[in-house]
């Protein structure tokens, strides 16, 4: 009569185990589960510095939106740039970066550079993908605005101090492994519970099924009543309540193999809390990462056309120092003086930053930088190639040349803008049929002479327009002047000279040529006698001792693959006059 209580009092504390661990599993993913989100602030002890720099080791180290919060005092912003362009805009600044956040997840770590105390201002710097303008303060979340690694740039106008107030509130990447199998335990653990005196009972009559303590044969025997002793009456409560007593050892068994079980899934599920992989400045460069985006890129030309608009209305070549540069710089300059005198002389083809039609990035992340883009807007009655350069980290993209399309010429075709293409030095040959420098030349050679050797390695050779429309302008030039000689040449410029790669394997080359032409008297007395538009630089119109012209010619020419069995072909071209002098 012992065994049923017990029975019943074993299934009881067992079922009130199994709440008690589905609760616990419960609450581990309600009321005991950890925050949704962490944040970490900076130290309030901070070294004041010019610039802060939030590394991306530390933005990339939560998966999931980063919230910032920025407190200063006055104007300030926020940049977003490669961590190789950060990194070097910063130079030898003094400045603090953010690169981690404490054991605790309560304090961001931060290091000081010591250096100059002051910088410019970061403001309209090409190399942020956007920034973010704020008063006092500012609430930002953190999104990448493309694939690969980011770092921002905080700062006020370079020569105060950057906010020191920041905090960054990532997604909490602690987890509840135990929640989900404490419940599943529980469960189990009930079920166990509420199956015991049933499955003790059954056993207990199996026991009494099988004892083979009846009559033998059907004989009737008489027993004679025995005292009990305290070792049978033991006997006889080990009966009644063993099978009781054993299943709860084998439930306690199995809650024990269970909770073992679960802890090794748990923690063989759940990995190590590690930070996304990250790697250097350096690494990035070497991953031919492009150095802008296309967005980076309309926005640079839309403020380059911009800039060459205004100059051009006002004929002001100061109004294009902040864009241009280079031979483009000159050969405005120049056209905007003769201009002035001479109302009838064409102006240069404007520059437009609408219908882009091909967008040209390099991977070369060392300075300085070189882009293309081919473009065709109003008053461009072909596409014309604009070549930008950057010079240094803290300077701006700036226009060098640009350069009409030869009519009948396609311009080759490059890598998609995302991927980026590799950049080559003027004088290396690898993988091409002539280096930079050796397609200028012999540019040079044809345009100088009709009878240069060079002529098979260009297309078309003198049939090509620009080429010969320049034998042609010499040619006449020499037939009309009898009384004096004349000397052509067309000399390339290597300080000018780019190479960027195509999708075929050959590549693009894009420089500048230095066309003089010298004219002297044939005998004493003899006059030479300039157009106006030279007379503007000369300060004359008739010499009897000789004179000089002077025009810059920007040309780009295509450049086959090397095993190739193709000749160069002249993509682009034009020429403008920079300068005329007597002897």
């Amino acid at each position: 009569m012992i065994g049923v209580p017990v029975r019943l009092k074993t299934a009881a504390l067992l079922v009130l185990l199994g709440l008690l661990t589905m609760l616990a599993g419960i609450g581990q993913l309600t009321f005991w589960a950890p925050a949704e989100t962490v944040t970490a602030s900076a130290p309030g002890d901070t070294k004041a510095a010019p610039l802060t720099v939030i590394d991306q080791k530390l933005i990339a180290l939560h998966d999931g939106p980063v919230k910032i919060k920025i407190q200063g005092e006055g104007n300030f912003m926020v940049a977003t740039g490669r961590p190789d362009d950060v990194e070097a805009w910063v130079g030898k600044t003094a400045h603090n970066t953010l690169t981690g956040v404490s054991a605790d997840q309560k304090s961001l770590e931060v290091t000081s550079a010591d250096g100059e105390a002051t910088a410019p201002s970061p403001a309209g710097s090409d190399l942020w993908v956007n920034t973010e303008n704020a008063s006092g303060e500012l609430d930002y979340t953190w999104n990448p605005p493309a694939g690969g690694e980011w770092s921002l740039l905080v700062a006020s106008d370079g020569t105060q101090p950057a906010p020191s107030s920041i905090s960054m509130t990532f997604p909490n990447n602690a987890t509840t492994p135990w929640a989900v199998p404490l419940i599943v335990l529980g469960i189990i653990i009930i079920l166990a519970g509420a199956a015991l005196p049933f499955v003790a009972k059954a056993l207990s009559n199996r026991g009494k099924d099988g004892s083979g303590n009846g009559p033998l044969g059907g004989q009737e025997t008489t027993t004679l009543p025995v005292q009990p002793t305290d070792s049978d009456a033991a006997r006889r409560r080990a009966g009644t309540e063993g099978p009781a007593l054993r299943v709860s050892a084998v439930a306690a068994t199995l809650a024990a193999v269970l909770v073992g079980g679960t802890a090794i899934a748990a923690n063989a599920s759940t990995p190590e809390p590690t930070s996304n992989p990250a790697g250097s400045a350096a690494a990035e460069a070497d991953a031919g990462v492009p150095v802008l985006l296309e967005s980076q890129l309309q926005r640079i030309l839309e403020q380059t056309a911009s800039t060459v608009d205004a100059a051009d209305a006002a004929k002001d070549a100061a109004k294009l120092e902040p864009r241009v540069d280079k031979m483009e710089l000159q050969v405005r300059t120049q056209n905007y003086k003769i201009r002035s005198t001479v109302s009838a002389y064409e102006a240069r083809m404007p520059v437009r930053a609408t219908k882009l039609q091909s967008s040209v990035i390099s991977t070369k992340r060392e300075w300085p930088r070189t882009v293309m883009a081919l473009t065709q807007g109003d008053g461009n009655v072909v596409p014309q190639i604009l070549t930008l350069v950057q010079l240094s980290p803290r300077e701006n993209y700036k226009l060098w040349g640009s350069a009409p399309l030869q009519p009948g010429t396609n311009f080759p075709s490059f890598p998609v803008p995302r991927d980026g293409t590799g950049a080559q030095a003027a004088g290396d040959k690898t993988g091409l049929a002539f280096s930079g420098n050796e397609a200028l030349d012999v540019l040079g050679s044809l345009l100088t002479s009709a009878d240069s050797p060079e002529r098979s390695k260009l297309a078309d050779g003198q049939s090509s327009p620009y080429i010969a429309g320049a034998l042609s302008y010499q040619a006449d030039t020499v037939k009309n002047g009898t009384s004096a000689n004349f000397k052509f040449t067309h000399t390339p410029v290597p300080t000018q000279t780019v190479v960027l790669r195509t999708a075929d394997g050959g590549a693009l080359v894009v420089g500048r040529l230095d066309f003089a032409f010298e004219g002297t008297p044939k005998a004493a007395g003899d006059k030479l006698i300039l157009e106006d538009d030279s007379a503007v630089f000369a300060g004359g119109k008739e010499t009897t001792t000789g004179m000089v012209l002077n025009f810059a010619e920007s040309v780009a020419i295509y450049i086959p693959p090397a095993g190739s069995s193709d000749p160069m072909k002249l993509v682009a071209a034009t020429r403008g006059l920079v300068g005329a002098s007597f002897k």
